[in-house]
């Protein structure tokens, strides 16, 4: 079950904790995983270690660079999966945000999605097959105090799938979003011990989710067995929100 050989996939966003576990777990399952990365440094750092065939960069809130991505990726290997995992943070309370603050964390984590699914379409709907999984947040859905920005972009990003959901359906095209919640990444080793503890009180099955978990969630959805799936957010939080 879930054999992805002889399906290219685009993860962006690879050279960090989630999204190198979603690069990860599809080359064990066959993929020809192509890792993207903000510098091509990071990029072939990431694909040597995760055992990805190809490496490429860009700089996503670079509305060209994001285009050329879907380019380069393509020319590769006829795209099957893309995963929009790529993301950025400017936290602060919103009486001192920035303009470019907000505007940055959207364009990376929002709008850098919307364009790479519009690039991939055309050739995937010419093939009638494709998988799109988008990278969401339990914030998006639950909001968070100090993170207007990037709650907004992950709200966007639910949004985003079901419409183009709608919209491909009917091409043998899926499209949907996975919300993890409180996983254990670089981001989670910065809490103080406090905030662990603040967070592991709101999560019924009281530990932090690892990457992995995200990563098997994204082999599901893009697999030949979730093909009925579409429209749909797969929530990975350990019970932290429920009835969503």
């Amino acid at each position: 079950m879930f054999d992805l050989s002889g399906k290219a996939a685009l993860v962006t966003g690879a050279t960090g904790g989630i999204g190198g576990a979603i690069a990860e777990a599809f080359v064990a399952q066959g993929a020809t995983v192509i890792a993207s990365g903000s510098t091509a440094e990071r990029a072939e750092a990431a694909a040597q270690r995760l055992g990805a065939s190809h490496a490429l960069a860009a700089n996503l809130s670079d509305r060209d660079a994001v285009d050329q991505l879907a380019k380069d990726a393509e020319a590769i290997a006829p795209v099957a999966i893309l995963v929009n995992c790529a993301g950025v943070t400017r936290d602060g309370l919103i009486m001192r945000m920035k303009d470019e603050d907000f505007d940055s964390v959207l364009e990376v984590n929002l709008t850098a999605a919307f364009r790479l699914s519009r690039a991939f379409m055309r050739p995937m709907m010419k093939r009638r097959a494709g998988r799109i999984i988008n990278v969401g947040s339990v914030v998006g859905f639950s909001g968070n105090a100090g993170q207007t920005n990037y709650a907004t972009a992950k709200a966007g990003l639910v949004g985003l799938t079901k419409s183009i959901a709608r919209e491909v359906a009917a091409r043998g095209i899926t499209v949907n979003c996975i919300a993890p919640g409180c996983i254990a990444t670089a981001m989670t080793d910065a809490l103080t011990d406090d905030q662990k503890a603040g967070v592991l009180a709101q999560i019924p099955q009281g530990g932090l989710g690892t990457p992995a978990d995200i990563g098997a969630a994204a082999v599901y959805l893009a697999s030949d067995e979730a093909h009925y799936v579409t429209g749909q957010t797969l929530h990975v939080n350990g019970g932290m929100a429920m009835g969503f």
